[in-house]
């Protein structure tokens, strides 16, 4: 599994910027389908949201990715 801490200065990223800069996939729209699909969990749960707001603590993971988000 792959665990990437993703460091924000503000109060939260959406989640399919989330994954963009984790690496799940080379492109925005990929990303996009990705969660469209119900393939993204956020927190455990399935998430469909791709502007779901993550916020320091909140973790998002597809296939064997994790990403967490951390203040800076």
């Amino acid at each position: 599994m792959k665990s990437e801490k993703i460091a924000i200065e503000s109060e939260y990223i959406k989640l399919d910027n989330l994954l963009k800069l984790a690496g799940a996939a080379p492109t925005g729209g990929q990303i996009k389908l990705l969660i469209q699909n119900g393939e993204v969990r956020v927190n455990g749960e399935i998430c469909t949201q791709r502007g779901k707001k993550m916020r320091p603590g909140d973790r998002a993971s597809y296939q064997d990715l994790v990403a967490e988000v951390v203040a800076k």
